[in-house]
């Protein structure tokens, strides 16, 4: 894969922009493929997505990770977008979505746009791409091409939902197991990790955290000591209580992507046991080691992030590649 990198100018702010050979027999998107079906799709998109993360920048967030739900089930083939029907178990009420994605109506308003000006012929799948992409620039992150032509699949695995997905307390051996599952490597996991940067999390998915090796990981500093304190605050110890409250996972600089998460890590303060453990398990000498790279070069962290964000876009279905559609509601099987 060979690697371009330019300067683009986005809202009159230069940024970073990465461009991949993305060409191969083997590979059946392109990054032209809507070029004489749909050609204005890509700035419908991007214009609809400035709208809403200016509405909203914590839906930068909740795109990016939906995009990395549907990606991690069944490959990006728009499955998490199903609602559950008499005739199909979706995958919304899987353990690690229910309490946790947002963003579909989001999704319902570009397809209802893209649907009026070129009618059947995006899918749901490269809309969700597309838009992560364009979530991600729009907070500060970097560039890149998407390859599009993706099929939405006409099935959902509410049991792939609940396996395949990393959870907030899961130990890191297991996080990249389901990485390398993807054909993914630790250095796509921890690049990818980072878009945490941006994230919020709830406190049903870090009480344990908090109320465990928190002060271990910090070195019981006094300044983590007070944030520790104020993450308490909002997240009281006896589950159920205060479940859904939210706080920011770089509480730093939430609303910009930036690497600002790995600064996080180093100083023990993850919010979620797994990205801590990056750090700090026994186990993570690798990704230690890229945790450090990253929290000291933000190019080198902005480089693999689009770069493995291509990567995990690219895992594919090859059952909905041959017998999929372009849903007209992205919530449902065309009928």
């Amino acid at each position: 894969m060979k690697l371009l990198i330019v300067i683009c100018i986005v809202h009159a702010i230069f940024i970073p922009c990465f461009s991949f050979d993305v060409s191969g027999k083997d590979l059946p998107l392109t990054l032209d493929y809507y070029k004489s079906t749909c050609p204005t799709v890509f700035d419908v998109i991007r214009k609809e997505m400035e709208c809403i993360v200016k509405e909203d920048p914590r839906n930068a967030a909740i795109i990016i990770r939906l995009h990395f739900h549907d990606c991690f089930v069944q490959g990006c083939d728009g499955s998490v977008l199903l609602d559950e029907t008499e005739s199909l178990k979706g995958e919304k009420k899987a353990s690690p979505n229910i309490n946790s994605l947002k963003g579909y109506k989001i999704i319902d308003r570009i397809k209802n746009i893209i649907e009026s000006e070129c009618p059947g012929v995006v899918s749901c799948a490269d809309l969700l791409t597309i838009s992560a992409r364009d979530a991600t620039i729009l907070v500060g992150g970097p560039y890149w091409d998407v390859p599009v032509g993706r099929k939405d699949s006409k099935t959902a695995s509410y049991a792939l939902a609940t396996t395949n997905l990393p959870t907030p307390d899961e130990g890191l051996i297991s996080i990249i197991a389901k990485f390398y599952y993807q054909g993914l490597s630790v250095e796509d996991m921890v690049a990818l990790i980072g878009a945490h940067t941006i994230g919020m999390a709830q406190c049903r998915n870090f009480r344990s955290r908090i109320y465990g090796d928190f002060r271990v990981t910090t070195a019981l500093n006094p300044v983590s000591a007070t944030y520790l304190a104020r993450l308490q605050e909002i997240c009281p110890e006896s589950s159920g209580e205060g479940d859904k409250n939210v706080t920011a996972m770089d509480n730093v600089t939430p609303n910009l992507f930036d690497n600002s998460i790995y600064h996080t890590l180093l100083r023990g303060e993850g919010l979620l046991s797994s990205d801590q453990a990056m750090y700090t398990s026994i186990f993570g000498i690798q990704t230690r080691r890229i945790v450090s790279k990253y929290a000291e070069d933000p190019v080198a962290f902005f480089e693999q992030f689009s770069k493995s964000m291509v990567k995990m876009g690219n895992i594919l279905n090859s059952k909905s590649l041959v017998d999929g559609e372009v849903r007209r509601n992205c919530r449902f099987v065309n009928t």
